[in-house]
């Protein structure tokens, strides 16, 4: 938590591989998370929608831990389960693997339905804060702004209630614009709130983002849909017959120098 509580906060990138874990840690990063819309795509599938086991997120999740020493923070979706038990033995099993950070959304999976109950929310963010016994950090996440619910109201209740319920970060992704985000912010002081990178209608600055009393920014998928849009501009140049353009990128020295340095983790 300390990195959530000192001036500035943290910026926390997401990582998809071993490979761009070790890219983030080299670069300084202090922390990293997973993104669940991310390794849903390395795998070929989808986000949201219980296609990802919990056991394929956690060997993921300890694999960038194990590779680069940092905190990792799990984006666990909505905690791998029905119930609020399911849940806490999501924590558990985060505890477990030695991650340093879980989000828990309140989202159902469910296209027709995708954002539980308040209560249901309420409860199963309670359900991972008395699991995690202060060992690992809680983010409460409502989804809201992403399915199509642009509920401010509702969605400071959500917060509010999930840092009532004990949660130690609050997240709410794509607040409309800066006044909704300094809105949610005031609401919950002094709880810390994570940003998607911005509100909804532009991207702000780092230091924008602090001055707004953001405490952690963390970016989703879209470092890992950033390199896939190299990789499209890439095949482009191939199919036109342009090789120098398609094969362009970091050499395999650099890689095999990332990937020892992993390899001697303590």
């Amino acid at each position: 938590m300390a990195l959530h509580t000192r001036d500035g906060g943290l910026v926390m990138p997401n990582a998809w591989d071993g490979l761009s874990a070790l890219m983030l840690a080299d670069a300084g990063f202090e922390a990293i998370a997973t993104s669940s819309a991310a390794l849903a795509a390395t795998l070929g599938r989808g986000d949201g929608r219980h296609q990802v086991t919990r056991g394929e997120h956690l060997a993921h999740a300890r694999l960038l831990g194990r590779l680069t020493g940092l905190p990792v923070t799990g984006d666990f979706e909505d905690g791998y389960g029905d119930t609020p038990e399911d849940v806490a033995a999501t924590v558990e099993a985060a505890v477990a693997s030695g991650l340093a950070g879980i989000g828990i959304e309140d989202t159902s999976g469910n296209p027709d339905q995708p954002i539980r109950d308040f209560d249901d929310a309420i409860n199963r963010v309670r359900s991972a804060v008395n699991a995690a016994k202060r060992r690992i950090v809680v983010t409460g996440r409502t989804d809201n702004f992403l399915q199509g619910r642009p509920d401010l109201d509702d969605t400071i209740r959500r917060l509010t209630a999930f840092a009532e319920a004990g949660a130690d970060v609050l997240y709410a992704p794509y607040p409309p614009d800066l006044d909704a985000l300094v809105a949610i912010v005031t609401a919950v002081a002094p709880t810390p709130v994570n940003v998607l990178i911005s509100p909804a209608d532009k991207v702000l600055t780092v230091a924008e983002l602090q001055k707004a009393g953001v405490k952690r920014i963390s970016l989703g998928p879209a470092l890992y849909t950033h390199a896939m849009e190299a990789l499209q501009q890439a095949t482009k140049a191939l199919v036109a017959g342009d090789l120098t353009t398609a094969t362009t990128g970091i050499s395999f020295e650099r890689i095999n120098d990332l990937l020892t340095r992993g390899a001697n983790q303590p």
